[in-house]
């Protein structure tokens, strides 16, 4: 669960997805170019399992498994945040947020 702000940050799919209407990673609209190398262009937004430098979550000091988060995805989700900036993005207290 990322906000609007953060929803640019996230990295695209090699494969272009078959649901045009509000996909990201289609060659309309700019969302992606034809004949690129992902392995080239994309480094910086790739997630690495072999590395070990795994983002530790700010609440429960979980590892981290998305690039760029500072939050794991279940504390953002009990939370109501946003896992890449901590901004609050719904208002929990009407909801029983569980992690199961």
């Amino acid at each position: 669960m990322v906000c609007e702000k953060c929803q640019k940050k996230l990295g695209k799919v090699i494969t272009p997805d078959p649901w045009k209407s509000g996909a990201r990673n289609t060659t309309e609209g700019g969302g992606r170019t034809l004949n690129e190398n992902k392995a080239l262009t994309s480094k910086k937004s790739r997630f690495n399992p072999y590395s070990k430098e795994f983002e530790k979550c700010r609440i429960c000091k979980s590892s981290v498994h998305q690039k760029g988060s500072h939050y794991c995805q279940g504390c953002a989700y009990k939370k109501g945040i946003c896992a890449m900036c901590g901004k609050k993005i719904i208002s929990t207290t009407n909801y029983r947020q569980s992690s199961t």
